[in-house]
């Protein structure tokens, strides 16, 4: 019996649920998938190459904004200027 597990984050290509897709190795030893919304199957490429733009993602990073200027900070030792 071959093992089917599920891929964490997967956005099926055919009805774009996200975590509906399954792995799963063959007698042949070749990878498929297939989501268990649509039952969409295909064969796992070994080298795949990215095409378009990546799904949105369920965690959403926010990338830190720097401000444009910089304020100059002065520390002045308040026990020199009771000298003068």
């Amino acid at each position: 019996m071959k093992t089917k597990r599920f891929i964490a984050g997967a956005v099926c290509p055919s009805c774009g649920m996200m975590d509906s897709v399954r792995m799963f190795r063959s007698e042949t030893e070749r990878d498929y998938r297939e989501c268990v919304e649509c039952g969409f199957t295909d064969v796992m490429e070994v080298d795949p190459k990215l095409e378009g733009e990546l799904p949105e993602a369920r965690i959403v990073r926010e990338e830190n904004i720097l401000e444009d200027h910089t304020d100059v900070i002065r520390f002045v030792d308040a026990s020199s200027s009771d000298k003068h």
